[in-house]
């Protein structure tokens, strides 16, 4: 259903009415500057990109001077490590859990050796879908340097309850990180209550933005101790400072900046941003819970395998469901594909993720569709 009323991958990919149109003026206006036989292109593309950290600074609610883009959530998780004093490294361990983004758990595992610590991954248990809280904080010792949480997993819209995790981090002595990718702009989130030292995101989905338009968030504090490994005449607290004997770092999130920053992306993903910004966001949540609690209802119906908490407080907005072996996940979601439903998988389960052009109409149609295929 081409209407988006059937759509079901906002873990994926995010859209709003009007997203086209948006996205069609924004890179048609930037043809349009960059193009001009003027000066004017730098203050107009600059502009954009502050605009754009304007409004993930809202959405975190991040101190100023304290938010960058970066290309990924994997790209910004590797510049902040390599940033790190090595008293948060080596020799310490870096935890996570078994669930957390695959990427980031590639970019660890790939550091660990020159960067001096031991990759401790806390694992699901068997029977399984998401790690349990309690199993990663009883493996959270005073040798942890660095942990990242996973707000919500993208494997089971599993959530985290971030207030008693980090403050356990606090106690340990350790950095604690949030990836807040499958969650941020459906949920509410603060990165100063609880104050966590760095948070990681792309635009992508709840956001509703465009491939490369990621996020670094680090407190002030974690800043003033960081020196980033790659660094340019963006990371100067004056760019154009050209004496090649007198660089200094800026004292602000800018010291992550290199050489002359990527633009695009953060453009093309303003307009979305601009339109989150201006939505109710109790009322996407609330559209979000009615969609989901009829998918969980309709699931149990089917007698299907659920691999998402039940409780909304322990979910994101996904619901996650395991189909059985009989059928496989790739061929269903292509039947489903042929009626205009639009959803994913991964192995055997089943990702559903309604976002704000999702109806109750196209949720029917999908458990319709999704019970005639299973013959449930």
């Amino acid at each position: 259903m081409s209407d988006g009323s059937a759509y079901f991958l906002y873990h994926s990919i995010g859209q709003y009415p009007g997203k086209a149109e948006d996205l069609s003026q924004a890179m048609t206006e930037f043809g349009e500057v960059w193009s001009a036989c003027n000066d004017g292109q730098w203050g107009y593309a600059l502009g954009k990109r502050a605009a754009f950290l304007e409004h993930w600074r809202a959405i975190l609610n991040a101190p100023e001077g304290s938010v960058t883009t970066c290309e990924s959530v994997t790209q910004g998780f590797h510049a902040l490590l390599t940033a790190l004093p090595t008293k948060y490294l080596k020799g310490k361990r870096v935890l996570v859990a078994a669930d957390c983004f695959p990427s980031n758990h590639f970019l660890l595992s790939g550091l660990s050796e020159r960067l001096g610590f031991t990759l401790d991954t806390v694992p699901i248990r068997q029977g399984a879908v998401w790690v349990e809280p309690e199993d990663f904080r009883d493996r959270w010792g005073p040798d942890v340097g660095v942990a990242l949480l996973t707000w919500v997993s993208s494997t089971s819209s599993h959530r985290l309850d971030l207030a008693p995790l980090v403050a356990h981090g606090r106690a340990m002595g350790s950095l604690v990180g949030v990836d807040v990718t499958q969650a941020a702009g459906l949920l509410p989130y603060d990165c100063r209550d609880p104050a966590v030292d760095f948070t990681i995101s792309t635009s992508l989905k709840w956001m509703c933005g465009t491939p490369g338009a990621g996020m670094l968030q680090v407190a002030p504090a974690l800043i003033a101790e960081c020196e980033p490994e790659i660094r340019g005449w963006f990371s100067q607290d004056n760019p154009f400072n050209w004496d090649i004997t007198k660089f200094g770092l800026a004292p602000d999130i800018r010291r992550f900046d290199s050489g002359t920053p990527g633009i695009m992306a953060a453009l093309a993903s303003l307009p979305a941003l601009a339109w989150h910004a201006g939505q109710d966001r109790a009322a996407l949540l609330a559209h979000n819970r009615h969609l989901t609690a009829m998918i969980l209802e309709a699931a149990e119906a089917m007698t299907l395998e659920i691999a998402t908490p039940r409780a909304e407080a322990r979910r994101g907005g996904s619901v996650m469901l395991r189909l059985p072996e009989t059928h496989p996940a790739p061929q269903v979601v292509a039947v489903l594909r042929e009626q205009g439903l639009t959803a994913d998988s991964r192995s055997q389960i089943l990702r559903l993720s309604p976002g704000v052009m999702t109806s109750e109409e196209g949720a029917l149609q999908l458990l319709a569709a999704l019970g005639a295929t299973l013959g449930r």
